[in-house]
């Protein structure tokens, strides 16, 4: 299934009550950006309903599955301040770990390591330990 993901789907509402990102006026719209979940080891998780400016109705990616799109796909600094401003909801941390340890096989896993150890610290850090990883 296509959706949209990464910075498009930040900058629409989510179910998850989460701020998301505040620039949608700056994105065009006419091509957002959008990603299958046939390929992707999150699957369908974290897609939801949603309406885009100018496109209507569309599957897209919630918050936090946008952040890990773009972790996936190394996009750091588009995902920087995840934590702290675009899902800011200390309750999600441990989903968010417990997706981000699916991607420990890729390529890039050690970008992926540190990215999290700079936007969740100790609490990335003790989980680690915690897991194993």
């Amino acid at each position: 299934m296509k959706y949209i993901t990464g910075t498009y789907a930040l900058n629409l509402p989510s179910a998850l009550g989460t701020p998301g990102d505040w620039h949608q006026s700056a994105l065009n719209w006419e091509k957002p950006r959008y990603l299958d979940t046939d390929d992707s080891v999150f699957g369908d998780w974290g897609i939801e309903d949603g309406i885009a400016p100018g496109l209507g109705k569309v599957k897209k990616a919630n918050h936090i599955r946008a952040c890990l799109d773009l972790i996936d796909e190394g996009y750091y600094s588009s995902a920087q301040g995840m934590r702290k401003d675009f899902i800011d909801e200390e309750q999600y941390t441990n989903e968010v770990f417990i997706k981000v340890s699916l991607l420990k096989n890729r390529p890039n896993w050690d970008e992926i390591d540190r990215f999290m150890g700079r936007e969740y610290l100790c609490d990335w850090l003790d989980y680690k330990e915690l897991v194993g990883l």
